[in-house]
């Protein structure tokens, strides 16, 4: 139902963590992997773990990673200051 937003990049361009950083709810794909955000559920994949599993990471973070383009709501938000 809720697919993680593979992007563009091939495995070769993604970060590997290392699991003993992060907790299991971060490793199992069910909280952000840098701000422990679990809702909405994180669906950008910000990289690799070593056993090939994908650690995701939620819209706000993965736009600070420059790994997904910046929402029109942040734009918008950000003109108004």
């Amino acid at each position: 139902m809720c697919e993680p937003d593979t992007g563009s990049g091939g495995a070769a361009d993604l970060y590997v963590y290392d699991p003993e950083t992060l907790s299991t709810a971060q490793c199992m794909g069910d909280a952000c992997a840098v701000c422990h955000v679990q809702w909405p559920r994180p669906r950008t994949v910000l990289g690799a773990l070593p056993d090939g599993g994908r650690v995701l990471g939620c819209g706000e973070c993965a736009e600070l990673m420059g790994l997904a383009p910046r929402s029109r709501t942040a734009h918008a938000l950000t003109a108004v200051r």
